[in-house]
């Protein structure tokens, strides 16, 4: 006859989800993988019943009963959270010693390595969850693998977009970022400003200094530019020395004229490279979008443009505004200037 002991060392090799039940329908012992389910709560020494609520067939309450259901399958779970789903096989034992329960987790598997951190370990060998449990981990390892590689694809993608549309000496948006924003606001009914900045004399600057020192004046140039700006306004390098400033939602005349002046002022203070003063200025240009009635983007553009126009004529570092009666003077002045 075997002993109690080395039937359940057995069972905890072969089947360590087992319940083993003595003739008074105590539990005797249970396999090393149940026990997991519960380990504050060991199950030795507890009625079968007490610990277990039989799910299918419902009208089991000794364990005469259970035992009459060998070799019928058992719809179970463990009492008490969570409410892991069970399945089972009853074997009764010779000369009424009890009987062996064997358990597993069916379909709800996956739960139960989730809610009980299980592993391979935890499983019989032979046991069919351990494929399923390696086909689980190859599948989270690809997806794993595949998110990171998209990861890493919308990376640079995003930042392959972002150097498109980025001018690389001062960090601003460049021309095609520009172009693109300049579309989407002037066919939008939201109003804005568009101010356009050059730089007086930086061609004195590169020819005095040399490229270096004319690199560093556009990338001083820009930081100001971006101080004296809010987030959301945009601003951008569309030339050697030229400048775009989009203010969204801001058509106020004094406020624009008072940001022009910040500018000029302190773009018209020396800048230092290596020893050497350089010295700048700038004229300002400014458009509003809703000094038109159907707004294109070149048309704003090229009301800026006309604006800083005058504002060289007119002697440089300082600001004009854009009016219809200033554009037609501008384009007069420009045709007479041009050769026949």
């Amino acid at each position: 006859m075997i002993e109690i002991d080395d039937l359940a060392g057995m069972l905890g090799t072969l089947c360590p989800m087992f319940v083993l039940v003595d003739g008074g329908g105590r539990i005797a012992q249970v396999g090393p993988t149940l026990q997991k389910l519960r380990p504050d709560q060991p199950m030795p020494g507890k009625d079968f019943l007490e610990v277990f609520e039989l799910v299918r067939p419902r009208k089991v309450s000794t364990l005469a009963a259970l035992l009459s259901l060998a070799g019928a399958k058992l719809h179970l779970r463990i009492k008490g959270e969570p409410h892991t789903a069970l399945k089972g096989l009853i074997a009764p034992l010779p000369n009424g010693q009890g009987a062996v329960i064997n358990l597993s987790f069916g379909i709800s598997i996956l739960d139960a390595v989730r809610d009980y951190a299980l592993t391979s370990a935890d499983f019989s060998g032979t046991d069919l969850a351990i494929e399923l449990l390696y086909l689980v981990e190859a599948k989270s390892a690809a997806m794993e693998a595949s998110r990171s590689l998209n990861l890493r694809l919308q990376g640079a993608m995003l930042a392959a977009e972002e150097q498109a549309y980025t001018d690389m000496l001062t960090g601003l948006k460049n021309r095609r970022a520009m172009d693109v924003l300049l579309g989407h606001l002037a066919s939008g009914d939201a109003p804005f400003a568009l101010m356009h900045l050059d730089l007086d004399f930086f061609k004195s600057v590169n020819d005095r200094y040399g490229h270096a020192a004319g690199d560093y004046v556009l990338q001083q140039a820009a930081c100001i530019m971006v101080e004296e700006t809010r987030n959301d306004d945009t601003v951008a390098r569309v030339g050697g020395d030229e400048f775009v400033i989009i203010f969204k939602h801001l058509i106020d005349e004094s406020v624009l004229s008072a940001i022009a002046s910040r500018l000029i002022d302190r773009l018209r203070q020396p800048m230092i490279f290596e020893g050497s003063v350089c010295q700048i200025s700038a004229s300002i240009g400014t458009a509003l979008s809703t000094q038109f009635q159907a707004l294109k983007a070149a048309e704003i553009l090229n009301a800026a443009d006309q604006a800083l126009y005058e504002a060289k004529r007119m002697g440089r570092s300082r600001h004009c505004l854009y009016s219809s009666f200033l554009g037609e003077r501008v384009q007069t002045a420009q045709s007479q200037a041009s050769p026949h």
